[in-house]
C-alpha cells in the first residue's frame, strides 16, 4: 500500500457544522481529518460524475419497487 501525501490547510466552517462533525467523530472513534476526507473524496466524485452515487440510486430503486404505485397516487 502506498502511503498518500497530507497538506495542511486552513478554513472556516459553520459552528453547527463543526459541532456535528466533532461529535460524528467522537461518536464513530474517528479523527476530524478521518471524516473531512471522507466529506471532500464524496464531494468530489459526485461532482465529477454529475450524477448521484451508487448507493443512492440504489437506495432509490429500491423505495420505488416498493412504493412506486403510491408514489403514482401521491403524484395525481
Amino acid at each position: 500500500m502506498v502511503a498518500q501525501s497530507r497538506e495542511k490547510f486552513a478554513t472556516q466552517v459553520n459552528s453547527e457544522i463543526l459541532s456535528a462533525v466533532r461529535s460524528l467523530a467522537e461518536s464513530e472513534g474517528r479523527q476530524i481529518q478521518a471524516l473531512v476526507d471522507e466529506a471532500l473524496a464524496d464531494l468530489v466524485e459526485k461532482r465529477k460524475q454529475g450524477k448521484p452515487r451508487a448507493n443512492v440510486m440504489i437506495a432509490y430503486q429500491a423505495s420505488h419497487e416498493k412504493f412506486g404505485s403510491l408514489y403514482k397516487k401521491l403524484a395525481e
